[in-house]
């Protein structure tokens, strides 16, 4: 584990402990106080939120199991019973909204890591694709330049069987005038050497 992952979980530990310790003193406080508090234990709840979504990327990056579940349900656990001493106490009542909307705003976090993680495995798998692409590619260009060589090669020796057919066929008339020629044969001999 990273010593940025330990400093993370100190933090959030020592965080959680202000909370609940400020809890306990808010069930006690004047009016004055209390709305001190109040706004004290909302920054350290954001404060935390944070700190957890910065030790799950950590986490994350690290590739190891997390402990930010648990830790989200404490928190949460905390945020409750804060919930529940604000609103039992008859001088300080807390807005209802504010704290739906913050509730809100955590979840929409979340999505949104989830949403950020779901991205960046796509990317990757992108880029592998790409790789995969590029590869597949430069296989195709060097199959094509073999098969242009060799169509190349296949175009010389049809080339080349030509002129040796054509050869041979000038060989076998002059063979055959030669044969004329011996056997005596002129009217054959001069037919044959107007055609070579």
């Amino acid at each position: 584990m990273s010593t940025l992952i330990q400093s993370y979980e100190q933090q959030y530990s020592v965080l959680t402990a202000d909370i609940t310790a400020k809890i306990g003193r808010l069930k006690s406080a004047s009016d004055d106080d209390r709305d001190h508090l109040s706004r004290e234990i909302q920054s350290n709840f954001e404060e935390a939120n944070d700190l957890l979504e910065q030790l799950e990327l950590e986490y994350r990056g690290a590739g190891s199991g997390s402990r930010v579940g648990a830790y989200r349900a404490e928190l949460q656990r905390v945020r409750e019973e804060y919930r529940s001493v604000a609103s039992n106490s008859a001088a300080y009542n807390i807005d209802q909204e504010e704290y739906d909307d913050w509730s809100m705003v955590n979840d929409q976090r979340r999505k949104l890591l989830d949403n950020t993680e779901r991205l960046e495995r796509s990317g990757k798998n992108l880029t592998e694709g790409y790789k995969v692409l590029l590869e597949t590619e430069q296989i195709g260009a060097a199959v094509l330049q073999d098969l242009n060589a060799q169509r190349e090669t296949i175009q010389r020796s049809r080339g080349r069987l030509r002129e040796t057919d054509a050869q041979l066929n000038r060989s076998s008339r002059l063979m055959n005038l030669i044969y004329l020629v011996l056997n005596r044969d002129e009217r054959m001999c001069l037919r044959w050497l107007f055609s070579i």
